[in-house]
Parts: C-alpha cells; structure tokens; sequence
C-alpha cells in the first residue's frame, strides 16, 4: 500500500493507493472525517476497501484531508473540525428530543469548509486528470454533512455520495439545491443507537432525498456513531460498479 501526503486546494491530505508506477487513477474517492478525529482517521477504510476489492487496486485512489480547523486548544491534540460545533446546544436539543432546531441550521463556518473542499477536489480533478464523474464523495458524521453541502452546491456532477453516521442541517437550502439539479446515487448509514446525531436526524436526510426522487441506499444498524461493516461492503461494492 503506497502512503503520501499532499497539499491539494491548501489542504493537508493522505493520499493512498495501489496504483502501478507511474500510472494515474480513473476513479478518486475523497473521505471527510469527522469531528475531532484525525485527518488520518478513516485511511483504514480505504486500505481495508483496496484490500477486499482487488479490481479496485490498478484504478481507485483514496484521498484524506484533514479538516481547517484544530481543536488542540480544546484538549484534542490533534482533533479537528470543519467548522465549530456547539456541544452543548446539541446535547441540550438531544436531551429534550427537539432535535427539529437543528435540522435548518446553517452553522458559521460550513461555507469556508465547503470552499476548501471544493477547492480541493479541483486540483485533484486537475492533477489526476479525472472528471469530476470519476470522483466519488464520501464522510463520517461532520465530514457526512460537508460533503453533502459541497454535492448539492456544485455544477459538477459526482459519481456518487456516501454519507456515514450523518445527519440533515441546511434542510430549506438542501431542499432548493435538489430540485434545481439532477440526481445522483446516495448511500446512508446510521445506527439505531447512535448517541451524538440520532437515528431520526438520518431518516430525515433519507426522506429528503427520496422526496426529490434521488436514489438511496439506506443502511440501519444496531449500534452506535460508527460505520458497521455491512455498510462498508455496500460503499466497496459501489466503487467496484463505477
């Protein structure tokens, strides 16, 4: 398994592969991770899928970037974040089962995010010499939510989008952005014990979708915030048909 890093858009990003030397991807899956991980911590994915799925070895390239923002001054050395999050006004809306107030918010900081994606995924379409179909978007959690704003706001058309252990915000500007343009496949997973975005907030994400007539594949599991396995079969299988 090749490992580098590299600078694309002004963000850091792991980039691996098993590529034959000196060739190019035709197919490039981007990963988000989430709240206060690592920009390394969904990488095991991408080994574990290339391990799995020998057919994708010789085509697909997992790149990982790490979020804008470091939570070191939190106490998470190391932890990042695409924009900040109030903690405790989402637990409070958690505690009290009103989680409707968050499904509409726009948090302060989603647009500087989605700008460094974007500009991201434009010098990997650049360098790699793929278009933005050969790309395949996917994230965990915040990651989830971001790639889903950057998917419905650009003019590209991507290959697909893979949100794990998401949830629905942006709800009235999403909700305008899908029926303004065409649809492409969606994975969800979430599990049905998740205690940090709930279950219903994933349905949520699920239903408007569905409402737009966009195609989705819904995984539920029994457990908590992660991605099961039965899920990374599904997001391996897609990337084999693509």
């Amino acid at each position: 398994m090749k490992r580098q890093t590299e600078t694309l858009g002004g963000l850091q990003c792991i980039v691996i592969d098993e590529l034959p030397d000196g060739t190019q991807p035709t197919h490039v899956v981007v990963m988000c991770h989430g709240f206060g991980a690592p920009g390394s911590d969904l990488v095991p994915i991408g080994a574990e899928t290339l391990r799995a799925f020998p057919s994708l070895r010789e085509r697909v390239q997992f790149i990982f970037p790490a979020a804008l923002l470091s939570l070191a001054d939190q106490g998470m050395p190391g932890g990042r974040a695409w924009w900040p999050l109030d903690l405790e006004e989402r637990l409070q809306a958690i505690a009290s089962g009103d989680l409707r107030i968050l499904r509409n918010e726009f948090p302060p900081g989603l647009d500087a995010a989605a700008d460094a994606l974007s500009a991201c995924l434009q010098e990997i379409q650049e360098t790699r010499g793929v278009p933005s179909s050969a790309v395949t978007l996917s994230g965990f959690s915040q990651g989830g939510m971001l790639v889903t704003h950057v998917a419905l706001e650009s003019s590209e058309e991507f290959a697909g989008l893979s949100v794990f252990s998401g949830t629905l915000i942006c709800e009235d500007r999403w909700k305008e952005r899908l029926a303004a343009r065409s649809s492409l496949p969606i994975l969800i997973s979430h599990g049905t014990q998740d205690p940090i975005l709930p279950f219903a907030a994933a349905e949520w994400l699920r239903d408007l979708f569905q409402s737009s007539g966009w195609p989705v594949e819904f995984i539920e599991f029994d457990g908590p915030h992660t991605i099961p396995q039965a899920a990374l079969i599904a997001f391996a299988k897609r990337l084999d048909n693509v």
